[in-house]
């Protein structure tokens, strides 16, 4: 028992460091990115019509007169006072424009992953099941349409259809403008704000206007996840044991779902969550054609006009995301399979 405790205790503390020191490398690699990009800091804050002598003020106020190393323990002190400057844009603490944005990101994202696990799951099962057969031609026809058509082109296509000629689904935004401003801002979650409002007519109208992104973001994402549950399966269903309960009188519902599909749980939860992380950052086209004011948005404006103090918090989130879903990843692992516990 003792040597049990001193196993679990060593691998919590090695897991612990492997965060400490992925996240160091994390702050390295933000803080080289803000110093590397082509854009002057200063002169995004001073206008390019600044004097010389406000132009080495605000310099030397930046602390980039400083060396390099005593800038990067600058940026170390101030990320663990969760200090990150304020956005050259919206005059405001980039931390707060990012607890802003990042909701309507994740609210996005979340109805996305969803809808395209949702798909994908049963498809490439399918897919696996009718190997070679018209559903698995069909499905990889589906499922590569969905990775090569342009998101951005889709959105337009879909809006013009959906919302301007049929009017099955919202527009633009993340609700409709005549709702703007009759929900108190509690969680930025808008759905959830809505509903502890018991605005109804808010919530239904925030739904009808993240179906139709969502549902594209979620079918871009379900061909991923649909050509990997296919080549999972199509590897358990070529095991020894799938041919054995067969043999012993299985259904073929039970052979698939229950011990085929169970043993690529573990593999469908990495890839679910790779997935999720991509959508979470990489949503910028469709929020740009939804107008959804969401993370990916704030991070595109603010890298065009070369605000670096938010530029650098919006990579620093990223990675700090990817990690945590990694994180949970190895969670829920040790749920689905008992052998990794």
């Amino acid at each position: 028992m003792p040597d049990l405790i001193r196993g679990r205790i060593g691998g919590v503390a090695g897991q612990i460091g492997s965060i400490a020191v992925t996240l160091f490398g994390l702050l390295i690699l933000t803080f080289v990115i803000g110093r590397v990009m082509p854009t002057d800091p200063v002169r995004a804050i001073v206008g390019e019509d600044a004097t010389r002598e406000v132009y080495e003020t605000v310099y030397r106020q930046l602390g980039l007169d400083r060396p390099m190393w005593e800038q990067f323990f600058v940026y170390l002190k101030d990320v663990a006072t969760l200090d990150f400057g304020t956005s050259i844009r919206t005059g405001q603490p980039v931390l707060n424009d990012i607890l802003y944005v990042l909701p309507a990101t994740i609210e996005l994202a979340t109805f996305a992953i969803i809808f395209g696990a949702g798909l994908g799951i049963p498809l490439g099962v399918m897919a696996a099941v009718h190997k070679d057969r018209w559903p698995d031609h069909l499905i990889r026809v589906f499922s590569l349409s969905g990775h090569s058509m342009p998101i951005f082109w889709t959105g337009m296509i879909a809006l013009l259809v959906f919302y301007a000629q049929l009017g099955w689904v919202g527009g633009s935004g993340r609700m409709s403008q005549f709702y703007i401003g009759l929900v108190p801002e509690k969680t930025n979650f808008l759905l959830i704000d809505s509903v502890l409002a018991k605005e109804w007519d808010v919530f239904r109208s925030a739904l009808n206007h993240i179906v139709l992104p969502a549902s594209l973001l979620g079918y871009s994402s379900s061909a991923y996840i649909t050509r990997m549950t296919r080549s999972f399966m199509l590897d358990q269903l070529g095991q020894e044991y799938v041919t054995t309960a067969r043999v012993k009188g299985l259904s073929n519902r039970q052979t698939i779902w229950r011990h085929a599909f169970g043993n690529i749980r573990v593999q469908l939860v990495t890839i679910i969550a790779l997935a999720y992380g991509a959508l979470l950052e990489g949503a910028v086209l469709i929020e740009t054609v939804f107008a959804w004011p969401g993370f990916g948005q704030y991070l595109t404006s603010n890298l065009l006009i070369g605000d670096m103090n938010a530029v650098m918090t919006c990579v620093l989130v990223v990675g700090v995301i990817f990690i945590a879903l990694n994180i949970l990843s190895d969670l829920l692992y040790r749920i689905f399979d008992p052998r990794t516990r």
